[in-house]
C-alpha cells in the first residue's frame, strides 16, 4: 500500500507567485490527512486532484494566520461541493473558538458534522486501526505542535509452505493467519500466526515539525522517521533572525535529521526572499545527505518496506 505526501503550500508567512501558504496532504488508502491550512488551500487541493469527499482529518500546528486562515474556505468549499462525511479537526487551544467565530460572523453552517479536538498536552492525538497520530510541543513564538503519523507494525511475511505443512487448507484460514489471528483446524489443532509468519514488519513514520527552532525533544520525536518535513524559514546566514522569530535554518534542520537518523529530510516554510531552494539544500547537505527542498505540488511516494 503506497502512501503519497503532497505539498500544497510551501511558503512561510506570505505567499509568493510560486508558493502558497503552509499545507501538506497525505493520501493514505481512502483517507486524506491534512497538516495545516494556509489561505487558498481549497484551490491547491483542486489543482492537485485531491478529493473533498473522502474521509478527512485536519491537524493544525499553531494559530498563526498563515497556518490556519485556510480552514474557513476549506469548510465552505466542501459544503458547496455537498460533502456529507464528518470532518475531524485537531489543533492547539484556540482552534475551536476560531471556528465558532467564523460560524457566527459569516453565518455559515457546513453541510456535514465538524468535530474539533483541542490538544492540551503531548501524546497520542488520535488512534485508528492501522495508525496513530502523536504530538509534542515544539519551540516557536506561539504554542506549536509537531505531529508524527505512525503506522502500527504489520504482521510478518506469510510462508504458504509452512501453512501447508501444518495442514492449513488454502482459503479463509490463510487470510486469518496473515492478519495475525490463530485458527482452529477441522481436527481441532490450533495453528498460531507465528508458526507461519516471519517477524513483524514496521509501519511508516512521517514527522511534520510546524514552525520551530531546533529542539532536542524533536530529535527524540523524529527518531527513525521515514520522512521528516522540517521548517526552514531562513538560511544559515540569518541564524540570529531565525532564533529571534522562532524558526530554523538548514543546518538546524539537518542536525535534527542526522541525530534522529531519519531516512529523508524535506525543507519547507520558506521565506519569500528565496526564489528556489538551492542555497537551503546546499547548506543542509553539508550535514545530512538525503535532502530535498519542497515545491508546491511536489509529491513523495512512500511504499511499504517488505522486510
Amino acid at each position: 500500500m503506497s502512501l503519497c505526501v503532497v505539498f500544497l503550500g510551501t511558503a512561510g508567512s506570505v505567499p509568493t507567485p510560486q508558493r502558497s501558504l503552509p499545507a501538506i496532504a497525505i493520501r493514505r488508502k481512502n483517507e486524506i490527512i491534512l497538516f495545516d491550512c494556509g489561505e487558498g488551500l481549497q484551490r491547491q487541493m483542486i489543482k492537485a486532484g485531491i478529493s473533498f469527499h473522502r474521509k478527512t482529518k485536519v491537524f493544525i500546528t499553531h494559530m498563526h494566520g498563515d497556518h490556519v486562515l485556510g480552514l474557513p474556505g476549506l469548510l465552505q468549499t466542501m459544503s458547496l461541493m455537498n460533502r456529507d462525511k464528518d470532518l475531524e479537526i485537531y489543533g492547539p487551544p484556540g482552534v475551536a473558538a476560531f471556528l465558532k467565530a467564523i460560524e457566527e460572523t459569516v453565518k455559515f453552517v457546513p453541510t456535514f458534522s465538524v468535530h474539533v479536538k483541542e490538544i492540551e498536552k503531548s501524546g497520542v492525538a488520535c488512534k485508528e486501526k492501522e495508525y496513530e497520530m502523536h504530538t509534542i510541543w515544539v519551540d516557536h513564538s506561539a504554542p506549536t505542535l509537531a505531529y508524527a503519523l505512525m503506522e502500527k507494525p504489520r504482521p510478518g511475511k506469510f510462508y504458504p509452505e509452512k501453512a501447508r505443512a501444518l495442514g492449513v487448507p488454502e482459503g479463509p484460514l490463510w487470510s486469518k493467519l496473515q492478519h495475525g489471528s490463530r485458527v482452529e483446524l477441522p481436527d481441532k489443532r490450533t495453528v498460531r500466526p507465528e508458526e507461519v509468519l516471519g517477524s513483524s514488519r514496521p509501519g511508516r513514520k512521517i514527522v511534520y515539525t510546524g514552525d520551530t527552532r531546533p529542539t532536542e525533544n524533536l530529535v527524540d520525536f523524529a527518531k527513525n522517521a521515514d520522512l521528516l518535513v522540517h521548517e526552514t524559514t531562513f538560511d544559515d546566514e540569518l541564524f540570529e533572525t531565525a532564533q529571534e522569530e522562532g524558526h530554523s535554518t538548514p543546518s538546524g534542520a539537518a542536525e535534527t535529521a542526522k541525530k534522529a537518523k531519519v531516512r529523508w529530510l524535506v525543507l519547507t516554510h520558506l521565506s519569500a526572499r528565496y526564489k528556489n531552494t538551492d542555497i537551503l539544500r546546499e547548506q543542509a547537505k553539508k550535514i545530512f545527505t538525503k535532502v530535498d527542498g519542497a515545491e508546491d505540488f511536489m509529491k513523495i511516494e512512500l511504499p511499504l518496506l517488505d522486510v
